[in-house]
C-alpha cells in the first residue's frame, strides 16, 4: 500500500511541477502584453470546460478541466480584411472560408474604442517579445533548476570508494549476469576487498580518482598490487592480483570499436571485479548554461528526427521492441516515470528529489525548444509572421514602396488546423505508447 501512496505522490508532484510550468510560460506572455497595452481577455490553465476563475480588472483568471496547456486571450490577433473590417461572411472556399472565421473571430474580440489595443496593431519588436516571453519564462525556469541540480546537489562521479565486488570473472562479452561453478574467483574477493572501502593507494602511488585505480589495474595482468584501503577509520594492506579479462575496445569517447564487418573489436586487460560508488560533486556556477546548451540540443535533435522517432514509438507500441529511453514521451510516461521513482525501494530520498528535479528541468528545456518551432498555433509561428512583417515593411521602407501592411496570419488557420491534426496524433500514439510499453528508465 505504501508503493501505491508513493506512486500517487510522484505522479501528483510531476503534475504539480508541469502545471507550474505552463502557468508562469503564460504569464511570461501576460506581463508583456499587458506592459504594451494590448487588452487580455483571459488568462487560463488548461483547456475544456472551467472549472475554476475570478476576474480581476478586464482579465478573467482561471483553470479548466483538461490541464495539457494553457493560453492567454488577447483581442485583436488578427488583421481584418483589406477592406479594412472583418472582410467577407461568406466564401466558396473550405480554406478561404477558415481563414475568414478566424478574422471575424478575431474582430469580434474587439469593442469600439479598443482598436489601438489590438495585438496586431503593436509593432513587430513588441510582438515578438510578447510571444517570446513564454519560452523565455520555461528557459529561465530550466536554467533554475539545472543551478539547483548542479550547485546544490552536484554531478555523479566515480569515487574511490569501493561499491560492488564481483565474486567472479565474467567475460564482457558473456550473456550471464551471475556467476556458477567453474568461474574463476574474483581477484577482489580472493584478496579480502570488500563494498565500503576507500582505495587510498596502490604500489605505493596515491589514488584520488577511481580512473586512476582502474588505469593501473588494467596495465597489471598477474602482477601482485599492494593495494592500501580504508575500513572502518583504520587503512588496511591487501595484495590483489589482477586476472586478464576481454573487454570491448573503445575510443576516446567510451564508444565501442568494430571492425569493416561490424564485429566488436576486443583486447585482453587487468581485471580484478570492483565498482565505484557514485557521489555528488557540486558544480561551479559556470557549469549551469552549458547543461542547459547539451540540454537544449538534445531536444533539438529529437526534434529534427521526430518523423523517424515517431515511427520507432509506433513500431514498439505495436510490436516487441523495446522504447527508445532518450525518444519522445507524453504526459503520462512522465507522470508514470515520476511515480516509479518516488515508489523504488532502497533509494536514497536525496536521489529521488535530484532525479525529479532532473525531470522537470529537462521537460521545461523540452517546453522552450519546441515552443519555438515556427508554426503556428506555437508561439514560434507568430514569432516567424512577426519577422516576416518587419522584413516585408523594412524592405518597402529601403525601396520607397507602399507600406504592405501586417501580415495576413489568418491565411494560415488551414496549416494550422493540419499541425493540430499531426500533434494531437503523436499525442494520442504516445500516450497509447507510455500505457502499452512504458519506456523503462529505472530497471
Amino acid at each position: 500500500m505504501d508503493s501505491v501512496l508513493l506512486f500517487i505522490l510522484g505522479v501528483l508532484i510531476i503534475l504539480v511541477g508541469l502545471a507550474l510550468s505552463i502557468g508562469l510560460h503564460e504569464v511570461g506572455h501576460l506581463v508583456p502584453a499587458k506592459l504594451f497595452g494590448v487588452k487580455v481577455t483571459q488568462y487560463m490553465i488548461g483547456f475544456g470546460k472551467t472549472l475554476f476563475s475570478f476576474k480581476r480588472g478586464e482579465t478573467e483568471y482561471g483553470f479548466k478541466a483538461i490541464p495539457l496547456g494553457g493560453y492567454i486571450s488577447m483581442i485583436g490577433m488578427f488583421p481584418p480584411g483589406k477592406d479594412g473590417t472583418a472582410g467577407r461572411n461568406a466564401t466558396t472556399g473550405f480554406m478561404q472560408s477558415m481563414a475568414q472565421d478566424a478574422r471575424v473571430a478575431s474582430m469580434e474580440t474587439v469593442a469600439v474604442g479598443e482598436e489601438e489595443r489590438t495585438f496586431y496593431k503593436l509593432p513587430v519588436w513588441k510582438r515578438i517579445i510578447i510571444m517570446f516571453g513564454g519560452p523565455f519564462m520555461n528557459l529561465l525556469i530550466g536554467v533554475l533548476l539545472f543551478g539547483v541540480l548542479l550547485m546544490g546537489f552536484g554531478t555523479p562521479q566515480a569515487s574511490t570508494t569501493v561499491g560492488t565486488v564481483s565474486q567472479c570473472v565474467l567475460p564482457s562479452t558473456s550473456a550471464r549476469q551471475t556467476c556458477q561453478s567453474g568461474d574463476p574467483e574474483g581477484p577482489a574477493a580472493a584478496a579480502g576487498l570488500q563494498p565500503g572501502d576507500t582505495i587510498m593507494s596502490i604500489d605505493g602511488t596515491p589514488i584520488t580518482a577511481w580512473a586512476q585505480s582502474t588505469g593501473i589495474i588494467r596495465q597489471s595482468v598477474d602482477r601482485p598490487l599492494t593495494v592500501v584501503v580504508k575500513r572502518d577509520g583504520a587503512e588496511r594492506t591487501l595484495t590483489i592480483t589482477p586476472r586478464a579479462n576481454t573487454v570491448a575496445k573503445t575510443d576516446a569517447s567510451g564508444a565501442v570499436l568494430k571492425d569493416s564487418s561490424g564485429t566488436v573489436l576486443t583486447q585482453s586487460v587487468g581485471f580484478v571485479g570492483i565498482g565505484t560508488v557514485q557521489e555528488l560533486v557540486p558544480q561551479p556556477v559556470t557549469s549551469v548554461l552549458p547543461a542547459v546548451g547539451a540540454q537544449t540540443g538534445a531536444v533539438v535533435g529529437v526534434i529534427i528526427h521526430l518523423p523517424q522517432r515517431m515511427v520507432d514509438v509506433w513500431n514498439a507500441a505495436f510490436g516487441s521492441g523495446e522504447r527508445d529511453p532518450n525518444g519522445p514521451i507524453s504526459v503520462v510516461g512522465i507522470g508514470r516515470a515520476a511515480g516509479e521513482l518516488t515508489a523504488l525501494n532502497g533509494v536514497p530520498v536525496v536521489d529521488k528529489v535530484y532525479t525529479m528535479i532532473g525531470m522537470l528541468a529537462s521537460l521545461n528545456i523540452a517546453l522552450f525548444v519546441f515552443n519555438l518551432i515556427p508554426l503556428l498555433p506555437l508561439d514560434g509561428g507568430h514569432i516567424a509572421g512577426a519577422l516576416w512583417e518587419g522584413i516585408r515593411r523594412t524592405w518597402a521602407k529601403l525601396f520607397k514602396k507602399r507600406d504592405p501592411g501586417p501580415v495576413d496570419m489568418a491565411k494560415l488557420m488551414p496549416l494550422t488546423f493540419a499541425v493540430v491534426i499531426v500533434l494531437g496524433g503523436m499525442s494520442v500514439l504516445l500516450v497509447y505508447a507510455d500505457i502499452v510499453k512504458p519506456v523503462n528508465l529505472f530497471g
